[in-house]
């Protein structure tokens, strides 16, 4: 049904159609961007709880953000060292090279995962008020990037410890870094729906991203021969990663090509992906009251 806005002094009033929002796509895109204003304190105020439930029942806290990054960067390193695998040769110290690349890593994941994991939890919630639906997807990526602000405590020891230099490049590293955020929550919105009636999408995403990471040059250096160096070469993490890991560090651009497809592939893909969800949600919900 397509909702048409009544202006109102009072409350704004909403009625109903059973119009097809996509005959009117500017009118669709318009209500859209009003929705995604209109749910930024519901977003905040989501955000916030579902942040101090996260870290107020847990021991370690906000280590959990860190921690796997530290210890995946001791197990390969004391792997590496032992040469029980071969990871080639990376342009940083190979423990500041994991760890950095898998806090980017870790959160691309949460960006990808975020979305479906907002759907399922907020289910009774849709089910029961009508509110816009974007406020759960906003209070997912604010808490993307509230634990990313903790990784990065991480992200500067990496660097005074292993006195990587750091030039003026740096300050475009969040560029990069929200282009894969911008990518990850695309794959995600396009899950969500399916993800908040059947679980398997859920699992099947965990599965897919313990999968895409070995795809990802984050714990061996990019390789540029044999068919997996194709695999690499044409996951669009790829360049996202690689780029923000080398604007943070030498400022050097190893491919700048690859970067902009992948920003694009980004940017065209989260909006077809916002689209679905808003056109999908509200069957979703049907399934998930009835």
């Amino acid at each position: 049904m397509k909702p048409v806005h009544r202006p109102n002094r009072v409350t704004p009033r909403v009625r109903y159609t059973p119009d097809n929002q996509l005959k009117d796509p500017i009118g669709l895109f318009r209500q859209m961007g009003r929705d995604l204003l209109a749910s930024r304190e519901l977003a905040w105020r989501l955000m916030v709880r579902n942040i101090s439930a996260q870290y107020r029942q847990s021991i370690l806290g906000v280590a959990w953000a860190v921690l796997p990054a530290v210890l995946t960067a001791a197990i390969f390193t004391a792997a590496s060292s032992a040469k029980v695998v071969n990871l080639g040769t990376t342009d940083l110290p190979y423990p500041a090279y994991v760890a950095f690349s898998m806090t980017l890593w870790q959160t691309f994941v949460e960006a990808l995962q975020g979305p479906s994991m907002a759907v399922a939890s907020s289910k009774g919630m849709m089910a029961k008020i009508n509110f816009p639906r974007e406020a759960i997807i906003l209070a997912k990526l604010g808490e993307v990037l509230f634990n990313f602000s903790i990784k990065l405590i991480l992200i500067v020891l990496i660097f005074l410890v292993f006195r990587i230099p750091v030039g003026w490049s740096a300050l475009l590293a969040p560029v990069g870094l929200i282009h894969m955020v911008m990518l990850g929550t695309a794959v995600g919105l396009l899950i969500a729906p399916m993800g908040g009636l059947y679980q398997d999408f859920n699992k099947g995403i965990t599965l897919a991203s313990t999968v895409w990471m070995f795809a990802t040059p984050v714990l061996y250096a990019k390789p540029f021969t044999g068919t997996f160096a194709e695999v690499v070469k044409y996951n669009p993490v790829t360049p996202l990663l690689i780029t923000t890991r080398e604007l943070a560090t030498t400022g050097i651009i190893s491919n700048p090509q690859g970067f902009w497809i992948s920003s694009a592939l980004a940017f065209f893909g989260l909006l077809l992906a916002w689209l679905v969800y808003r056109l999908s949600m509200p069957f979703v919900i049907e399934r998930i009251s009835s």
